[in-house]
């Protein structure tokens, strides 16, 4: 007899972590986008039926009372619209995909580890669906999930488009993030910009495809957001394997930049054997988590000392991105958790190399950057503001923070462009 490997959520209903709100999130967006389309289509059907005077006579009548479908991740609540005919035969609008009375999906389990990637992969939709909410999915037709698709399709192309020169962008973070698909020929990757503007908010400035080693690639990401009004933001975060790096000196020549720990931590590891990496990360540690400038400099040529005879290349590695590794320091403080690596990237799409292992087929190009966008405004709804934000304002004048204890600061009129202890 076959092993179940769906995982039973105990206390579904108290979880909060954030991929389990994530998911539940998009379940609920799903369902509501996919009801939303069906409706169309029946109100397209109906288009021909007109009054006298020339409107439609089948039109909304708002929605049904809310109820939840009970879900493997939780109750996700759930509005039917109503329509009603205004002359003619009555019409009544019944969701293939929530029909009447349907309480509970029976294998959302299984739609967990791939409710974005297989629901917005061109042709899978339907699959996606029926995954979802079982076999009542089957009722919808083909032109109902095509009208969703290109519905998530103008979504994302009206946010490639939208203005940025109404906010001041501080911060920004970059990463090339590769889903484990593959297309025809190669990997799909997605390079991916998040902003923080001055009232401390987060949000995706871009997600496009391209090559993450290309300086070609990140250029033309970096022009489309010049091109839509983004200022040169004071702090670039990311990893140094990047054809960004190049890209921004080029078209964001003022803003500064600094290597992400986690990448620069691991690439310094790779040059070590395994029984030396438990001390030398400890090391590591001490430098990106020192209190000031002063300490984390005299760690950094501590390790640099104990390991350059032995081990040049991971010394090496260390070296030459020393002042992108310490530019965080002119900054505040109360920011340097968020801004001395690219988290904030990797906490939004970690569980998509995971989630696309087990995927088969392929997801063509449009299929992943709608699948990373939806995704991203999931996850956008979850954040709060960026720690010490009433500071962002000061970066911005390009004021000098002297640290005088681990959180109070006095500041100086000077540029922030020099050093401090």
């Amino acid at each position: 007899m076959s092993k179940s490997t769906v995982v039973e959520f105990k206390d579904r209903e108290t979880i909060t972590d954030p991929l389990s709100e994530m998911l539940k999130a998009g379940a609920k967006q799903l369902i509501h986008q996919a009801v939303e389309a069906e409706l169309a289509g029946l109100l397209s059907e109906h288009a021909h039926r007109k009054t006298g005077d020339g409107r439609s006579t089948v039109v909304r009548n708002g929605y049904q009372p809310e109820r939840d479908i009970l879900t493997g991740i939780g109750s996700v609540p759930v509005r039917i619209p109503k329509v009603r005919s205004k002359d003619g035969p009555p019409v009544t609008f019944h969701s293939a995909l929530v029909p009447p009375y349907v309480r509970k999906t029976r294998s959302i389990e299984s739609a967990l580890p791939w409710l974005y990637l297989k629901g917005i992969s061109t042709g899978e939709m339907g699959a996606a669906l029926k995954v979802l909410v079982g076999n009542d999915a089957e009722g919808l037709s083909a032109s109902t999930i095509s009208r969703l698709k290109k519905e998530w399709g103008k979504q994302y192309d009206e946010w490639c488009s939208a203005s940025l020169s109404k906010d001041q962008w501080v911060y920004i973070w970059a990463d090339g993030i590769y889903s484990g698909l593959r297309a025809e020929k190669e990997k799909l990757c997605a390079l991916v910009i998040i902003g923080v503007n001055e009232r401390g908010q987060k949000q995706f400035l871009a997600i496009e495809d391209g090559t993450r080693e290309s300086t070609q690639s990140w250029r033309e990401v970096l022009l489309q957001l010049k091109g839509r009004g983004m200022n040169s933001p004071q702090l670039a975060v990311g990893d140094g394997a990047m054809g960004f790096w190049s890209a921004i000196e080029e078209v964001y020549p003022e803003t500064r930049h600094q290597r992400c720990w986690v990448h620069k931590t691991a690439n310094i590891l790779n040059h070590l054997p395994k029984t030396a990496q438990p001390k030398a990360k400890k090391a590591l540690h001490q430098i990106w988590m020192a209190e000031t400038r002063t300490n984390a400099g005299n760690a950094f040529d501590l390790f640099v000392e104990s390991y350059e005879a032995k081990y040049p290349k991971a010394t090496l590695s260390l070296q030459k991105d020393r002042e992108e590794l310490l530019a965080f320091y002119d900054f505040p403080a109360m920011h340097w958790q968020s801004i001395r690596t690219s988290n904030p990237i990797e906490s939004t799409f970690g569980t998509i190399r995971h989630r696309t292992k087990r995927t088969k087929g392929c997801l063509n190009r449009d299929g992943m950057l709608h699948m990373m966008f939806k995704l991203s405004q999931c996850a956008e709804q979850k954040w709060i503001r960026l720690r010490g934000f009433d500071y962002l304002a000061k970066v911005i004048e390009g004021v000098k923070f002297k640290l005088k204890f681990p959180t109070n600061y006095e500041v100086s009129s000077s540029s922030s462009s020099g050093h401090h202890a």
